[in-house]
């Protein structure tokens, strides 16, 4: 793969045989995954670096890209994840105080093949229409291939359904975020264990900055190693790919839940708690991607304006309490639910001290209508801790 020029021909070859000629943009060569699009009007850095984008050629509704550079500051991980990336008007170069290079260098840098120059909205209503699909982009001398045998390309790789990715994008090695590091003055107040399937960065300093220290732990990790930080906690993250695959961090889940230890989970998290209880999950026809997906909470009866970045979703009864399928686990109520749609946005178990959302309450870049749920947390965790110690002294 090698760097761009503005004249360099490209093509986005969709499943379906649509193809989308324009101009090259970041690296040279070919890039496959899954093409969705994604509503945020900015945040592009956070999108990119965002690990549930793995494997994914993320269309960006918005006609500009790249105005404002990027930065080591705005990163949501160590890496980009994006497979590949559409844009319709590239910026020719930055102009932000925060710049450090322009994104073109950026994708150059890391390899990720894009495309500029294409109609986004067009490729948007097509994917509405007929759903999240294969799709290649091929730029250089990849493009002046023939279509049919580029759509032969596209078509042989992996389908996202069926796909497990959570452990491709996870750390190797288990690390703690301090809340000292983030502001916070004094001891402690909890501790938690946070499952990495693709975990942004702000997640853990959310916490952080409300005085919880945060043990950032591998996809396969074991109990063993969660109960080993002795956590107040556990949280899941978001993340890539299909949860009907992820048999391994259920597995582990429905220990902790077995255990009553506080749970919380988003995005991913939520369909690994859909499915410990009992649930099925199902893939979505185009997904929920964007900064303005509006939700509304049940408990509170408040409409949110949520960030979102999910093509599968847990498919449980919309209305009242119901008994799990997995009956050791109690009631469990859907607790939010999207007003697009109709959408599984959140569970609630009332019978044990765990609850999940579909979304993604860290925000980054975002609205923070949803920072209300790490508090949320920290409540679930106290009410934990009062009930152990009155247990403790035989206390009803």
């Amino acid at each position: 793969m090698t760097a761009q020029t503005t004249t360099e021909p490209a093509v986005l070859v969709l499943e379906d045989g649509r193809v989308f000629r324009g101009r090259g943009y970041g690296a040279t060569g070919t890039a496959l995954g899954e093409a969705v699009f994604a509503t945020g009007m900015t945040g592009y850095q956070e999108t990119i670096t965002d690990p549930s984008y793995a494997r994914q050629l993320v269309v960006q509704t918005a006609p500009h890209i790249g105005n404002t550079g990027v930065n080591r500051e705005d990163a949501e991980s160590r890496r980009i994840w994006v497979a590949g990336y559409v844009v319709r008007d590239a910026a020719r170069r930055p102009s932000n105080w925060r710049s450090e290079r322009s994104l073109d260098e950026e994708l150059v840098e890391q390899g990720v093949v894009g495309i500029q120059g294409v109609d986004t909205r067009a490729i948007t209503r097509h994917l509405r229409e007929r759903g999240a699909m294969k799709a290649g982009i091929f730029s250089g001398a990849d493009a002046a291939r023939p279509e049919a045998e580029l759509l032969e390309t596209v078509k042989a790789q992996a389908s996202m359904k069926g796909s497990r990715l959570a452990e491709e994008v996870s750390i190797d090695a288990a690390y703690t975020v301090e809340p000292a590091d983030f502001g916070w003055t004094g001891e402690p107040l909890y501790t938690i264990a946070a499952l990495d399937l693709g975990i942004k960065s702000m997640t853990p300093k959310r916490f952080a900055e409300r005085g919880v220290r945060v043990h950032v732990l591998p996809a396969a990790s074991t109990l063993e190693d969660v109960l080993a930080v002795n956590p107040d906690g556990v949280f899941v993250s978001n993340g890539p790919g299909d949860p009907a695959t992820a048999d391994t961090q259920v597995g582990l889940l429905r220990e902790v839940l077995d255990r009553k230890v506080p749970f919380f989970g988003i995005c991913f998290g939520n369909q690994i708690l859909g499915r410990a209880l009992g649930f099925g999950t199902y893939k979505l026809r185009y997904g929920h991607r964007g900064i303005n997906q509006p939700v509304m909470d049940r408990t509170t009866g408040k409409v949110e304006i949520t960030s979102q970045n999910h093509g599968f979703a847990v498919d449980a009864p919309l209305e009242g309490a119901v008994t799990a399928p997995e009956a050791r686990f109690g009631r469990v109520e859907v607790s939010h639910v999207s007003l697009n749609d109709q959408v599984v946005e959140g569970l609630r178990c009332l019978d044990i001290p765990a609850f999940s959302v579909q979304y993604h309450p860290e925000a980054a870049s975002g609205p923070h209508d949803s920072a209300y749920l790490f508090d949320r947390f920290i409540d679930v965790m106290a009410q934990a801790k009062t009930g152990a110690a009155a247990d403790s002294k035989g206390e009803k």
